[in-house]
């Protein structure tokens, strides 16, 4: 299969099941709605040693959030409950309660529920006050700026992390170049995140090393300058494989976001220095997820 001149390999992307909640948090303008969601969703590339997997999802207009005030939605992803719950209590704490005019609500009605505010109420020291609305509880917690109103449950729903897959190029402008336009274009999907710095990841890994403490390693057989010491999946066209990771809610999330992504990849064409599309698998054994990309691009 090629799409503009390049190659797609008869491959898939190896993901995983995962742990998933929406945050939404709102601020007296998009601004600050933007430093609060930045700060939460810092330092969370990968559960390998993050914690968790999260980013901003999109944008929301004032008719979009439960307080009327221009929003973003954030997705937070984890591998347990228990992780879950920490991550959210760190994060919304330290990063959205701090942030000056910022409010903070579920995002999704379904599943487990798990804490929001109901534990970080608490900081209002026995001045915080409740009110319950259609059957949801607010916390209005004082603070030096005015309140913080922050909703006290969100809900934890079943979610897949580590689908993924490769822009091998000419070289590293190229292959940035690609990706770029495909974060672009796969920023539109709902349900899903990117999670990696600008949703590009370069140091792809696999599973284990030969250093017995390390969990990963650099994906040597896709790494250009070790083609001559390795068993190398790439030939001497490719200068440069860069790697775009998918966590998504759901399965048709993942593929849609792999499908519109590929394809703004592959605009660019081989006669610009995009050679192949490839993907990251552990064989299947590593999860039930396998999304194949010639089936998807179908």
């Amino acid at each position: 299969m090629k799409i503009n001149g390049v190659s797609i390999d008869n491959t898939f992307a190896e993901a995983f099941p995962m742990k998933a909640t929406r945050i939404i948090i709102t601020a007296h303008n998009l601004e600050w709605a933007y430093h609060s969601a930045t700060a939460m969703t810092g330092f969370a590339t990968s559960v390998i040693a993050c914690g968790c997997e999260s980013a901003i999802e999109k944008e929301l207009k004032p008719s979009q959030t439960p307080d009327g005030r221009p929003g973003l939605s954030v997705l937070l992803f984890t591998m347990s409950k228990k992780e879950m719950i920490k991550q959210i209590q760190n994060r919304v704490g330290q990063c959205v309660l701090t942030s000056p005019t910022s409010a903070c609500f579920s995002g999704i009605d379904e599943g487990e529920k798990v804490a929001l505010g109901k534990n970080l109420r608490y900081f209002g020291d026995g001045f915080q006050i409740s009110k319950k609305i259609d059957g949801s509880r607010f916390w209005r917690v004082p603070v030096m700026d005015g309140e913080f109103l922050v909703e006290e449950s969100t809900y934890m729903s079943k979610a897949i992390g580590g689908g993924n897959f490769l822009v091998l190029a000419e070289n590293q402008e190229i292959a940035l170049k690609a990706c770029e336009k495909a974060i672009k274009a796969m920023k539109k999907i709902p349900d899903v995140i990117m999670p990696f710095p600008g949703g590009v990841v370069r140091s792809g890994s696999k599973v284990g090393s030969k250093y017995p403490s390390l969990p990963a390693s650099t994906n040597d057989a896709f790494c250009p300058t070790l083609k001559g010491q390795v068993k190398s999946e790439l030939d001497s066209s490719i200068g440069s494989v860069m790697e775009i990771v998918i966590d998504g809610l759901s399965q048709e999330a993942i593929s849609e976001a792999t499908r519109v992504g590929v394809l703004a990849a592959c605009s660019l064409g081989s006669k610009k220095g995009v050679k192949r599309i490839s993907a990251g698998n552990y064989g299947g054994d590593l999860g039930p997820y396998h999304f194949h990309l010639r089936k998807i691009l179908k």
